[in-house]
Formats: structure tokens, sequence, C-alpha cells
């Protein structure tokens, strides 16, 4: 039998839901039947809107997409306006204000409180300047990623930024692509590091060279959602970059075909791809879904990926810093901790961007910011800007590696509050933890829920939002995980030690360094001690302990309206509010 969320697709999916939307705004939150909420919620995903948490009815978050992390010259000032302008709540976070944006891990931009009735006025100063929200969620096609310096990097083994816009362009919207079992997540690398991260998407188009053209070799089947990580797999197939659309469209295509649409929790491609293995994809690709001739796969540069993976010898690799471009222009990364920058800053990047370089700034998979197309000559007058005291280009590797999901701050999955707390994390851990002799990156994710949305997979430390007693009290804890990283030999993390209450992952963060500082072999990192390490052990060398570090939010955050209130219950929620902000009283 069809899932609920199929039978809602069914009726009303797709570029239609854009009408409807727009019906639902002009006449207010208020009109939307009580008992079709879940349903339209689940539809108008697909236009980049996400419905947030109980005790915040009728407001909403909003994903625009960006492809392969790129902001276009004046775009980034029209995303700090709206944020400015309507993405204020009723509720301020005490680290980052009332208005801000977050970048997240696949290269796309989040706003938060967004009133239904807001949303066609949001659509036409995005659009109107080249921006969309649509499907930057929904079971469809989602926002491409790719190096976020494609096309500039001046070791690029192939250019991937006008595959990576060509497939944006030619699926966004495509009637015949927008209805997928679930998300279909797509990565184009063209350099030799790998920083596409194409191992955890569905599909990944990948640096190869055959008989001496450069292209792509194709993986299927990644993800890390949930407790299922996978790593995309090889089906032995090698493309052109003119190709690539055609192939794209036939594995997208199959997927549509043949996904779960029965059970959601396995309506993914690497479920698709564990069921009937690569070489049943590869054949039903060619036989029922391309023209092409299909090419074996060619020589890939799987033995140069550094990109993330936790090796001392492979030195940084996130973009963050000075670097030159292919043109003899340079760019310059910007550290965002956990990914979040307030409006008012937003828009000093876009004025930084323009002053500075081309206006351009691109986004990466690390929540960070690069401001592009920098003249040597302006390089100075760039790194001298107040905001890079903030946004640091050459930032402490506690601060540089820290990743955080949403959170219960907005997300009804998460367990946990993420983004204030890793921030606190990151601060007493540069403060009062020495960072191991020769380790320059330490890549620490905090996510929420099982969900992933923060890669805690591909972390040296994993952090996973649980709940466990303390005291009498039920408090908010974390599972951690250790020695994931990706690179030419990818590992998900190994799960060593559960549920411990949040005050004491710093202390079982500095007491893991200080016995990994003891017992490594020479400049030996902390992945490859994790790899010779047993479970067992190094579950012992974690050592949970409370220290002067002192966390705000132990109660269950998920039960509160907002978990920054000074009021927080959910009896003292001022959703649902109509677009004024007067409180929508219920009628019981």
């Amino acid at each position: 039998m069809p899932t609920d969320v199929e039978n809602w697709k069914s009726e009303v999916y797709g570029n239609e839901i854009r009408e409807h939307l727009f019906e639902f705004a002009e006449e207010g939150w208020e009109s939307i039947p009580e008992d079709e909420h879940d349903a339209w919620f689940e539809r108008f995903k697909w236009w980049g809107l996400y419905h947030q948490r109980n005790g915040q009815e009728s407001y909403f978050m909003m994903r625009i997409g960006t492809p392969n992390g790129v902001l276009e010259p004046g775009q980034l000032e029209v995303v700090a306006d709206v944020a400015d302008e309507y993405a204020r709540g009723p509720g301020d976070n005490p680290e980052f204000g009332a208005a801000y944006c977050d970048w997240t891990t696949r290269q796309s931009i989040q706003l938060h409180w967004i009133r239904l009735e807001d949303v066609p006025e949001i659509f036409e100063k995005l659009e109107s300047n080249g921006l969309s929200t649509q499907q930057a969620c929904g079971d469809s096609w989602r926002n491409i990623v790719g190096c976020p310096v494609a096309g500039k990097d001046a070791n690029e083994f192939v250019d991937a930024l006008p595959v990576a816009l060509d497939l944006h362009d030619t699926f966004k919207g495509d009637e015949e692509y927008a209805n997928l079992p679930r998300k279909w997540k797509v990565s184009v690398t063209g350099c030799e590091e790998g920083c596409g991260q194409g191992d955890i998407n569905d599909l990944a188009f990948e640096p190869a060279e055959k008989d001496g053209v450069k292209g792509f070799n194709v993986r299927v089947g990644g993800g890390l959602s949930r407790n299922e990580p996978r790593l995309a797999r090889s089906i032995d197939v090698f493309v052109t970059p003119e190709e690539a659309d055609e192939v794209a469209a036939g594995l997208s295509a199959l997927f549509r075909e043949h996904g779960d649409r029965e059970d959601r929790y396995n309506a993914r491609m690497k479920f698709l791809t564990d069921e009937w293995g690569t070489e049943k994809i590869r054949r039903v690709l060619q036989e029922e879904y391309v023209d092409v001739e299909l090419s074996t796969a060619g020589e890939d540069l799987r033995e140069e990926y550094t990109y993330n993976s936790g090796r001392n010898d492979d030195g940084h690799h996130d973009h963050v810093g000075v670097h030159e471009q292919n043109d003899g222009n340079y760019y310059v990364g910007l550290n965002v901790l956990v990914g979040r920058m307030g409006a008012a800053d937003t828009r000093e990047l876009a004025r930084i961007a323009d002053e500075y370089g081309s206006g351009e700034v691109r986004l990466t998979q690390r929540q960070n910011v690069i401001v592009t197309d920098v003249p040597e000559e302006n390089l100075d007058g760039l790194l001298a800007e107040d905001l890079l005291d903030t946004y640091e280009p050459d930032p402490h590797p506690f601060m540089r590696g820290s990743i955080a999901c949403t959170g219960t701050e907005f997300c009804s999955l998460s367990i946990v509050e993420t983004k204030n707390r890793q921030v606190r994390y990151a601060r007493w851990l540069k403060d009062n933890v020495e960072v191991p002799a020769g380790v320059e990156d330490f890549h620490i994710h905090l996510s929420g829920c099982t969900a992933s949305c923060a890669q805690p997979q591909i972390a040296d430390i994993s952090l996973r939002g649980m709940k466990t007693r303390k005291d009498g009290e039920a408090v908010e804890a974390l599972d951690i995980g250790l020695g994931g990283g990706l690179g030419a030999e990818p590992r998900f993390a190994e799960w060593v030690e559960q549920r411990v209450p949040a005050d004491e992952v710093p202390g079982a963060i500095a007491n893991l360094l200080a016995n990994f500082e003891q017992r490594r072999e020479g400049d030996e990192s902390f992945r490859d001690f994790v790899e010779r390490t047993d479970e067992e052990t190094l579950a012992e060398l974690v050592e949970p302990e409370e220290t002067d570090y002192e966390d705000p939010y132990m109660h269950n955050t998920k039960l509160t309206w907002y978990p920054y209130a000074d009021a927080d219950s959910m009896d003292d929620s001022p959703a649902p509010a109509r677009a004024d902000g007067t409180p929508i009283v219920s009628d019981d």
C-alpha cells in the first residue's frame, strides 16, 4: 500500500503546489484546514518550506538552493535583506540575535521564522534576482553540491561547474523528475581532493580519465541518514561532461520507477543499490533508461582524494584561508562557526565581496563562505576588514572543525539543542584543551538526531543527540563516535560511548585527546589511532567528566516552544500567530 505521503503527492505535487501555497498565503495561516496540515506541510517542502516544530505553529523554515554553492554578485545582499525583513520571530537567539542565515552542509541557505503570508513577496524578491526555493526540499532533485571553487581551483582536474549548473537547469522544475520516492542528492566533483563528498550522495560524478578524455566515473547509493550509512558504489560507468545529463536522467528515472513507495524509510537509492547490486543497476540503466552506449569506468583519482580524510599529512582542504585561483586572482575562505551568520554580518560580507572581489560568494559543505576573484592587490584590504575578526581565515582547529545542525531550536526531529551548544563546546575546548602536536584539522560534528544533517559519521569526533538521566533528572545527552572521515579510504565513525550527559562531553573530549597524545605512535593522526585501536579500549579512553564547562541547555529543550525563551514552556508559546504577530486563540 502506498504511504500517506504518496497518496498526498498523487493529489497535488510539484510545480502546482505553488498556486495553492499562494492561496493559503493570501487567506492566512488559519485557511489551512487543520486536518490537512500534514498533507500540505509535506507538499510545501517541494517549494523549500518546512513547518517548524511544536510550539512554533504558523512559522516555517525556508531553504534557498544555491547550485554548487554559488551566489552570483548581488544575490547575497538580497538574502541578507530577506533575512532581516522576514526572518524575525517572537524569540531571539542569545548567540545570534533575531535574524540570521544558516549555511548548510549541502551548500544551501536556511532562514527561520518565515510566515506563510510573506512567502509570495519573498519569492518575488528572490526570483527577480535569480534565486529560488524550488525543490530545495521534497521528494525530488535537491540542491546539487560539488567543489565550492569549481571553475576557479588552480589544481582542478576537470571543470565540474558547467556540469553542475547544467544539471540544475535541466532537472529543477522538470515535472518528469518532480515526484521521486524520496529525496535525490547529487554531487559533481572535478577536483582531485574529492571535496564534493560524492561518497555520501545518491548519485556522484567523480573525476576520471578514459583514453585521454577527461570526465567522470559514476557512483550511486551513498548517504548518512538514520542508522544506515552507506558509501556510494561504482556502477562501472564513465561519462563525458556532455553525457552527464542523460545518465543522470536515466538513474533518477530508474529510482523513480523502482524506489520503494510503500516504506519511506526504505525509499532511498542506497537501499535499492543494496537490493539490486551495482551490476543490475548498470544493466537496467543501459537497457531501459539511456540511449548512449555506456562506457566502462575510467581511471579515477580516488587515490588522490584528501578531503576530510583525518590524515595529518593531507593538510587543509576545507577552502578556508587565502588561495590562488587558476586565473591569478585569489579566493578567501572564511570560517563560520556552526554555519550561522547574522543578517547584518551577511550584508557586510556582501559588501566586502563586492568591494574586494567580483561580488560572488560561494558556500561550502563545511558551512563556511568563500569570497572569490580577489586581485592580489586587494588582499591586504580584505584581510584587514573587521568582519574577519569574527569569521577568520585562519581559525583555531576546534573552531575550524565545528559543524552543527539546526537542533531543537526549530527542528521537530532533533532531540537536543545543537547550534549554541556547539559554539560553547568549541570555545571551551579552544581555551582549555591543547591540540595534539601536528594536528591542524580536527572535526567535531554535532547532530541533534540520527537524521545526520551535521554529517557526524564523517568526523573525528561524532556527537548525536540522545536523552539520559543524571542525578535523578532527565537531561540532554550525546552519543560519541570516533574516527570517521572521507578521503581515499573513507570510513564511518565508530560509536563507542552512549548517552553521555551534555555537560560531561567537553571533559570527555579533553580526556580522549590527552589519552590519544599519550598513546599515539609518533605523529600518528587521530583517525589512524582510532583505526588501530579496538572499540572497547576507545570507550575507556573517552572518560566523560564534569569540568568548569556549564551547559545551559540540560533540560529537555524538545519540550519547550523555544529553548532560549525566558518562559519556554509550550503553554507560553505565542504561536500560532497571524502575519501581524497577533496570537491565534484556539477554539477549544
